[in-house]
């Protein structure tokens, strides 16, 4: 191709936005900033599927030169993109940015990719049990392989920094790119035109385009300015007291830190020594099996994380405790922009049922309550709820939520804390016999702590796989080595976490001679026909 077509070759642009993320906005921006400038251009949208289950695409054309240097002459337009001929792909979302890679969209000869590295989870991956994300360093990689040129960036963090969306900080990273031949002060113009949100959106603008710039500068590829800038707002770790600092390996340290400040803040002083006292004697078996920690303390590391959720386990005492924080009416703030002076109103809804509300009663009043429940869900009835709608924002209803979080004296003595207790120390057997009959199997069964999680049903589901696997194949079943054994409890570990209806699970479990989980009875509800109107 000749110079001077290459000159006349419009300048192709994509841009891709999450729904509510001012896809459209941007596009309108940069097809007035080429008018401004005296250059032809079109734009054209792409419906899509609003929110994380898809996107809105726009797609521009801008002609590099302006109409008067074309003279009678005017550019022929196209109305969709071509793959392999973009030369901007700008994306909201580091995912997103990834599958129009996949797309075949991108060129590495030829695109520019401006990106945010910011994530917002696709339902795929919210399903799994296990960790289902996404691993940003392959996303990242993806990006700098394909792309000519890429800037990468959280500007999601810099948008909320500057109180603006992220379309003007995208706009910013465009302009700074110098892909269109439009000055810095022709893009702010139009962004003064617009006469809505004009400051905020200038501070997010200037703040994103100083940053490319200066990654143009010093010929950076992927740009972490802002993403170190939201790892220094994050809380900081909390430090292991000295004492235990001494008593466990420093491989062991961090996560036994954490475990034991959340213990402190879920309950009390006691219960963070139980966890201690616990976890000393997973510590004591590792070292039985391997004094010189060849494997990094792992049992002990991979039981102080599961350990401490499990430990922290979800009731209403926890959750009333959590919903009325200072920090989370700041957090609110913060995420719907309001400005200072202005009321947010915010309401929270619960229904707790008979388990929630049993859970702080002694067994001996439980039990009475939870066959009562049961035999309402056996004649067919619906499960025994209050629904509740409490204004968090008005004294009276953090009043309630206060009170509810003082109970905490009272989870001791509920009957669900008793329950936890149990199964906790029937899941610590299995890892301490197993670690001394081999550290694999130990450290298999410690990493079936993963499998609690969430609440409700969930957390139930978890629990009764957990439990199944400990009854029969670290125990029951019958293998000839506890190598065999370690690897049946990893194969049923990773289809538990891999399908949530457990079908996977109970092909494992077969197969490795342990019977299926059995079938709970499920009730029938019948409901009476309406009368035709």
């Amino acid at each position: 191709m000749s110079p001077t077509s290459r000159a006349d070759r419009p300048v192709t642009v994509l841009i891709c936005a999450l729904g509510g993320e001012g896809g459209g906005v941007l596009s309108q921006w940069l097809f007035e900033t080429a008018l401004h400038c005296g250059h032809s251009a079109q734009s054209t949208s792409i419906p899509g599927v609003a929110q994380r289950t898809g996107a809105t695409t726009y797609y521009l054309e801008i002609h590099p030169r302006p109409d008067a240097e074309l003279g009678a002459r005017r550019p022929v337009f196209s109305l969709y993109p071509v793959p392999g001929a973009l030369d901007l792909l700008v994306s909201s979302e580091l995912l997103e940015t990834v599958r129009q890679i996949g797309l075949g969209m991108v060129s590495p000869e030829r695109t520019t990719v401006i990106s945010s590295s910011s994530r917002v989870l696709t339902v795929a991956e919210k399903m799994q049990l296990g960790d289902g994300r996404a691993s940003t360093d392959q996303l990242l990689a993806m990006v700098q392989r394909y792309s000519r040129e890429a800037r990468v960036f959280d500007m999601a963090a810099m948008a909320q920094q500057s109180g603006t969306v992220i379309s003007a900080v995208l706009l910013g990273a465009v302009a700074a790119s110098g892909l269109l031949p439009f000055t810095r002060d022709a893009y702010e113009a139009v962004i003064r035109a617009s006469g809505k949100g004009v400051q905020a959106s200038l501070r997010g603008f200037g703040q994103a385009y100083d940053t490319v710039a200066s990654a143009r500068v010093q010929q950076a590829v992927v740009l972490q300015a802002a993403q170190a800038a939201a790892a220094s707002r994050a809380p900081a770790q909390a430090a292991l007291p000295a004492e235990l600092a001494l008593r466990f390996p420093a491989a062991t340290h961090e996560m036994i830190a954490a475990g034991h400040a959340r213990m402190l803040e879920y309950q009390d002083a006691a219960y963070a020594a139980l966890y201690i006292e616990r976890l000393g004697r997973v510590l004591q078996a590792e070292r039985s099996i391997d004094p010189q920690g060849a494997h990094g303390w792992a049992i002990t590391r991979e039981t102080a994380r599961y350990l401490a959720l499990w430990m922290a386990f979800d009731d209403i005492v926890r959750v009333a405790d959590l919903k009325c924080r200072a920090s989370r009416f700041e957090r609110v703030r913060r995420e719907v922009q309001a400005a200072d002076g202005e009321l947010v109103y915010l309401y929270d809804h619960f229904k707790p049922g008979v388990p929630e509300l049993a859970a702080l009663l002694p067994q001996g009043l439980a039990r009475p309550l939870l066959r009562w429940d049961r035999r309402r869900i056996a004649a067919g009835k619906e499960p025994f709820a209050l629904a509740l709608k409490i204004g968090t924002h008005t004294f009276g209803g953090v009043l309630a939520l206060r009170a509810l979080a003082s109970l905490k004296g009272l989870r001791r003595r509920g009957s669900r804390f008793a329950l936890e207790q149990s199964l906790i120390e029937r899941w610590l057997a299995g890892v301490e016999q197993g670690t001394r009959a081999l550290w694999r199997l130990g450290y298999e069964i410690a990493e079936c702590g993963r499998l609690i999680k969430g609440y409700g049903s969930t957390n139930e589901r978890g629990k009764d796989n957990l439990l199944h696997m400990l009854d029969h194949l670290a125990t029951t079943a019958s293998f000839d080595t506890p190598e065999q054994r370690a690897a049946a409890i990893h194969a049923a570990r990773v289809a538990a976490l891999a399908d949530d209806a457990g079908k996977a699970l109970d092909q494992a479990l077969v197969r490795h001679g342990a019977p299926p989980r059995p079938l709970k009875p499920q009730p029938i509800r019948w409901y009476k026909r309406r009368p035709a109107s």
